[in-house]
């Protein structure tokens, strides 16, 4: 494992946080926004929260604008398991990307499991990726220019909103950005091998996530959940998956971008052995994460200007 990366883990560790799987859900969302939400606040030109209508109630959003007009536009959906993770969780990776990318993001707070499970989450993800579709110019951005991207859950919410726009005749989506997605509810993978017991995320921590968010396991086979089982992967948007080394996920998202590529779906697909699950949170202190949210900027660029 990188050096730095280890460091972080270690800092991390010594602040004795119980694994997830080991804390009610009460504790381990009070642990999460208190643990992982950055201290300091990269400088950006417009932010603002909202509230837009969703299926069930109101969806509560984030705008992230940089000194740019008609600038593309990135539906943010944040990790935690689907259970875990707010707008301020994820309010750094979201600043970076905004500034690095020069885009507009739009950051969302979908429904959390085990209150609103499968597919609640999935619906206020679709629904916050239609009302930006129809107004991104309120917010300064070109809804011809349209992505979706995710950490973790939110990489598989990600993913799952670009096949549900493909299937429904959806916003018309020019790239899907998946940083460490969940894609299959399966744990029969070399890397839950190598990875089961962390660093950072575990597969007794997946299983728990899993089972906070599925109603029964039937709902792991829908491809609305798992992706990677979905029998047709061809005209989804141009993606980038990335996946690291240390992580319990990372087979799962090298064998969605394979899939991807197979279906003839342009794929820039990643792969940093020496970083562990979460890396792109940690750019101030790992140099690599550093550069590997510089190659996901580029590549947003790449497909959205």
């Amino acid at each position: 494992m990188d050096d730095e990366m280890a460091a972080v883990i270690e800092e991390i560790e010594a602040m004795g946080v119980p694994p997830w799987h080991a804390m009610s859900v009460e504790s381990a969302r009070r642990i999460e926004d208190d643990v992982f939400t950055a201290d300091e606040q990269e400088e950006i030109h417009f932010v603002r929260n909202l509230a837009i209508p969703g299926p069930r109630g109101e969806i509560p959003i984030r705008v992230y604008r940089p000194d740019v007009q008609d600038a593309p536009v990135v539906v943010f959906y944040h990790g935690g398991g689907w259970v875990l993770g707010t707008l301020n969780s994820i309010d750094g990776v979201c600043r970076e990307l905004a500034k690095r990318a020069e885009c507009v993001v739009v950051s969302v707070d979908y429904r959390l499991a085990p209150e609103q499970p499968f597919p609640a989450g999935v619906d206020d993800a679709f629904a916050a990726l239609e009302w930006v579709e129809n107004h991104a110019d309120s917010v300064g951005g070109d809804p011809s220019k349209l992505g979706v991207a995710g950490t973790s859950a939110g990489g598989n919410l990600a993913a799952v909103t670009a096949l549900r726009a493909r299937e429904f005749d959806g916003p018309t989506l020019s790239h899907q950005c998946l940083l460490y997605p969940v894609t299959n509810h399966d744990f029969d993978t070399d890397s839950y091998v190598e990875n089961g017991d962390g660093p950072l995320l575990s597969r007794s921590d997946m299983e728990w996530f899993w089972n906070q968010y599925l109603r029964s396991p039937v709902d792991g086979a829908n491809p609305f959940a798992s992706p990677l089982r979905a029998s047709d992967l061809s005209g989804l948007p141009p993606t980038t998956v990335v996946t690291c080394g240390y992580d319990p996920l990372r087979d799962e998202g090298i064998a969605y971008a394979d899939r991807l590529a197979e279906a003839d779906v342009p794929v820039w697909h990643n792969h940093y052995p020496e970083m562990a699950h979460g890396f792109l949170s940690v750019t101030d202190a790992v140099s690599t994460a550093d550069e590997a949210m510089d190659e996901v900027a580029e590549s947003i660029q790449a497909n959205l200007l």
